[in-house]
């Protein structure tokens, strides 16, 4: 089967959200580890009576979501292993990309606080990278992610199958996605030296990146596309 190339994966969590969920849907949705909330955006913009409250622990992004001031969007600086909500407060949690981000002995416990706070038929939309792909081979240079990346879907795993679980599993996605990088200054900045991590780049790991990513930029950049798995969860009524 052909894997399909997707530049905007919110179509992917829109045509996996019930057809009930329209437009005027009053949607509550958390997302955690939100980073800058690009996609969260772009739902709000598609379903007008939603809100949103994403988490963040890095502070440099969080004080750049603070000053967007949109109107439905609340952000908090805190971890997806300990939410500052209430139980059964929202509909919808994301976790884009982040879940290989928090702690492996905190995993489970992240996957727990998820159920908490959803209410009884919420969905859970979990979007990972798969460990594949020209430019995972780059980035494994400066920053290996296989453990971390394993250990994500094995959280998922386990809650899926402990006893009394609270999630069953609904649907998975496998899909590419397209990245682009102008040249390799623009990766160093995107890629090497995130505000969220410290990849510990010495002059000699950024030449050696630099070499890896030469032959994959001509006179239009480079394009990578990045593998994706999603694994969308509901919490059982």
């Amino acid at each position: 089967m052909q894997i399909p190339l997707i530049s905007n994966e919110l179509d992917v969590l829109c045509a996996l959200l019930p057809p009930g969920l329209n437009a005027d849907a009053a949607l509550r949705t958390i997302e955690l580890g939100c980073g800058s909330a690009r996609m969260a955006q772009g739902l709000l913009e598609r379903m007008p009576q939603a809100d949103y409250l994403g988490l963040e622990i890095d502070a440099i992004q969080h004080a750049r979501n603070l000053a967007l001031n949109h109107p439905r969007m609340r952000f908090v600086a805190a971890g997806a292993q300990a939410i500052p909500e209430g139980d059964g407060q929202f509909d919808l949690a994301l976790m884009l990309k982040s879940l290989h981000h928090v702690p492996l002995a905190a995993m489970d416990t992240a996957v727990a606080e998820v159920a908490r706070v959803l209410r009884p038929g919420g969905f859970f939309y979990i979007s990972e990278p798969v460990y594949v792909g020209a430019m995972n081979d780059i980035v494994r240079l400066y920053n290996d992610e296989g453990l971390v990346r394993a250990a994500a879907q094995d959280a998922i795993e386990r809650a899926l199958a402990c006893a009394h679980s609270p999630w069953r599993e609904v649907a998975r996605r496998r899909f590419d996605m397209p990245v682009h990088f102008a040249d390799f200054t623009e990766y160093a900045q995107r890629m090497l030296y995130p505000t969220f991590a410290d990849h510990h780049i010495t002059p000699e790991l950024s030449a050696k990146v630099a070499a890896a990513f030469a032959p994959h930029c001509g006179p239009g950049g480079a394009h990578f596309t990045r593998p994706m798995l999603v694994r969308f969860l509901q919490k059982k009524e």
